[in-house]
């Protein structure tokens, strides 16, 4: 209740003091249009305890440039008879924008690296609107003019800000819902109230009623960031991850949009930073968009590696292993020795899984696939968990004394880690299927038929060995050369 009272309580009280106030209407209403922002500064500030810095962080430090500017005017106007704002002011009011910005247009989930170059843009946008700033009130011819241009400056400054703020909620997720409806709700109703100050109120002096025009965007965000009731029930946008995506790609263009525009402003009062800015808008969104290029190269490069690694065990998966089947089945005229298969199976696996459970059942399959990788060191050869608790190795240019060597390592090293089974001898322990393909060989599906011959031969035979199955019809013999009587020789 506190907290929704908030708006009229503030409202109600700088009211009260214009009303009350007399001469010193003025003093205290510049009191009132500083205290507003440096509290929905700090409500800000507050809210980041909750939901962390960011969006919050630079929002609230945004309140507080505006805020630094307004005290800056309130000196100016109360102890120095300035009727503007003076040059101080101007840029604190100037600089609220670009935290804005960059909370805006920064993606939070991008690496440091991406980040770290939209904080050099934001800046140096920052530093471009001090350049403009500085110019408009040295160059101008009179007040008006300097007015004048300063009113369109801020209008497109509050326009960016408020149109992507309005973007930003139309694409926004459950988790950050309530952060991009409080900047939405203050960027509209600011871009609104500045508009109307600056533009119909612009001649008239602080300690009016108007005043109270200014305080509501700020009363407003305070309300949002302390956390008002209205926050109940938002949730995720209709469409959000197609437009969050579209939103994403196009989002950076804010910061890199608004030095352009700055600098085409600047065109006819200093060109050289004109073009300056030009060039690190160019530079900068060209550098920014190499790092996510690098960012989404090392993000394919690691999906790929993981749709070929099985998730329990750590090791090749099925896909994985029918994809270097089919390259080493390919090229096995181009290698020396034979093309050997390997296919594991853990003896009473489901003896093991009903009396352990599958959670240990889980750790013996990853220990086995563990010590299988480890017998096939060559880096041509592949160990992969082909499905349930059975495994598949591939050995290319091996003769097959050699294959059956590393096969039985195989058997003995599973054997030798001593892991209590469910079943047999009381250990956990593999049976090996192995088939050997030449270079002549033609039928794939016949050499991978001959290993699983070969694993269930060992299973017959008793578990815990290793059998070779020499596959029928693997090789295309040739027709026999016909003698000159018409037989074969």
């Amino acid at each position: 209740m506190v907290t929704a009272a908030l708006p009229i309580v503030f409202l109600t009280g700088h009211a009260g003091s214009l009303a009350l106030a007399g001469r010193g209407q003025t003093a205290g209403s510049f009191a009132w249009l500083i205290a507003a922002p440096v509290l929905a500064g700090l409500a800000c500030l507050w809210r980041t305890r909750r939901d962390g810095p960011e969006g919050w962080l630079p929002l609230g430090a945004a309140m507080l440039f505006w805020a630094g500017g307004m005290a800056s005017t309130m000196v100016a106007t109360l102890f120095f008879d300035i009727v503007r704002e003076d040059q101080l002011s101007m840029l604190l009011y100037v600089l609220y924008g670009v935290p804005l910005i960059f909370a805006l247009a920064s993606p939070e989930d991008e690496k440091w690296s991406v980040r770290l170059v939209d904080g050099l843009l934001a800046a140096a946008l920052g530093y471009l609107y001090y350049i403009h700033v500085t110019a408009l009130i040295a160059a101008a011819a009179t007040p008006q003019k300097t007015l004048q241009a300063l009113q369109i400056m801020f209008d497109i400054e509050n326009l960016y800000i408020a149109l992507f703020a309005i973007i930003r909620f139309s694409a926004r997720n459950r988790g950050r819902a309530e952060f991009f409806r409080a900047i939405a709700v203050y960027a509209v109703v600011y871009l609104f109230s500045a508009a109307y100050i600056n533009h119909f109120e612009a001649e008239g002096t602080y300690g009016r009623w108007p005043d109270l025009l200014i305080d509501l965007p700020f009363v407003l965000l305070a309300w949002h960031a302390l956390g008002a009731g209205y926050r109940l029930g938002l949730g995720e946008a209709p469409n959000a991850p197609a437009r969050a995506r579209i939103v994403r790609a196009g989002g950076p263009l804010l910061i890199p949009a608004s030095l352009l525009t700055v600098s085409v402003l600047l065109v006819s009062r200093d060109p050289v930073m004109a073009i300056t800015g030009c060039v690190i808008a160019s530079l900068g969104y060209g550098l920014r968009t190499m790092l996510v290029q690098i960012r989404n190269f090392e993000e394919q490069d690691e999906l790929t590696r993981l749709s070929h690694v099985d998730g329990l065990t750590g090791i090749a998966n099925r896909r994985r292993f029918d994809e270097v089947l089919v390259r080493e089945w390919a090229r096995r005229r181009q290698t020396t020795g034979q093309l050997a298969l390997l296919m594991i199976d853990i003896d009473h696996f489901k003896q093991l899984n009903d009396r352990f459970g599958h959670a240990v059942g889980d750790d013996r399959l990853r220990c086995v696939a563990a010590v299988l990788a480890g017998c096939a060191r060559r880096e041509a050869d592949l160990v992969a968990r082909y499905g349930g608790e059975e495994f598949a190795a591939i050995l290319s240019g091996i003769e097959p004394q050699d294959a059956i060597a590393i096969a039985e390592r195989m058997r003995t090293s599973v054997e030798a880690l001593c892991l209590t089974s469910g079943a047999g001898s009381g250990v956990v322990t593999v049976s090996i299927g192995l088939a050997c393909a030449q270079a002549l060989d033609t039928d794939m599906a016949a050499f991978v038929t001959a290993a699983d011959a070969a694993l269930y031969e060992a299973k017959r035979s008793g578990r815990n060995r290793v059998s070779r199955r020499t596959a029928t019809l693997l090789r295309a013999v040739e027709a026999p050369a016909a003698s000159n009587d018409g037989r074969a020789a």
